[in-house]
């Protein structure tokens, strides 16, 4: 497997990589891609890694699993490249953002690259998908990989906002010290759960006043390519 990564996360994650499951995880994956299309491309599959330094993360949003159709997953979640339909779940990102920061961010792009140089760690739970197939990669070692990514900023940054949203990714709130971090919880912006709560939880100015108080530059939302 060909990896790409920021040196910084390669170093905090290399135990993971020489650990005997990843090299479990490695053999699934060649075989997979022998037999079907997975995404994101080879050298996406890390990129929410590379493309936010391990020193540089202020946010941290977690996704469950990549995009499963064409041309939509690119190692960042909720992102998909520019000219690929915007996809519901980031409609309704972008409509709370909209709502709550007063912005008029349109919905035609859906590339949230922008946010991830920023310091917003976009990381889905499961890198890797089958073609057609949600969750077809769960359970085969990723989650411990992304599991371990998590621990490490707990435990060796501080000031961390953390935005998790449905069920899923509430539960990984366990692995963060929230004496040294801070949680923002909402629904899942999925049409399915969005009008729980999703919209009006107000968690992109609530991240950006305590990023002010910290004394770092807010996230500029509008960041959409």
């Amino acid at each position: 497997m060909s990896v790409k990564i920021d040196p910084g996360w390669f170093e905090v994650l290399r135990p993971q990589f020489e650990a005997p499951y990843f090299a479990q995880l490695k053999e699934f994956l060649v075989a997979e891609r022998q037999q079907y299309t997975c995404y994101p491309p080879g050298g996406k599959i890390f990129n929410a890694f590379d493309s936010t330094p391990f020193d540089k993360v202020k946010v941290v949003i977690l996704g469950q699993d990549p995009y499963h159709e064409p041309g939509q997953a690119m190692g960042l979640c909720f992102s998909v490249p520019n000219g690929i339909q915007v996809p519901p779940s980031l409609v309704n990102i972008i409509t709370e953002i909209n709502a709550d920061l007063g912005t008029q961010i349109p919905k035609t792009n859906g590339d949230l690259s922008g946010w991830a140089e920023q310091g917003v760690l976009l990381l889905n739970a499961t890198l890797t998908v089958r073609a057609h197939q949600a969750g077809s990669h769960q359970h085969r070692g990723w989650e411990t990989f992304t599991d371990a990514a998590i621990q490490a900023l707990s435990l060796q940054r501080s000031g961390i906002v953390f935005l998790l949203w449905g069920s899923y990714a509430i539960a990984k709130k366990a692995l963060i010290d929230t004496t040294k971090h801070h949680v923002l919880t909402a629904p899942h912006p999925s049409p399915l759960s969005a009008y729980r709560g999703f919209f009006g939880c107000h968690h992109f100015s609530q991240t950006n006043n305590i990023l002010a108080a910290q004394g770092e530059q807010p996230i500029d939302w509008t960041r959409i390519r």
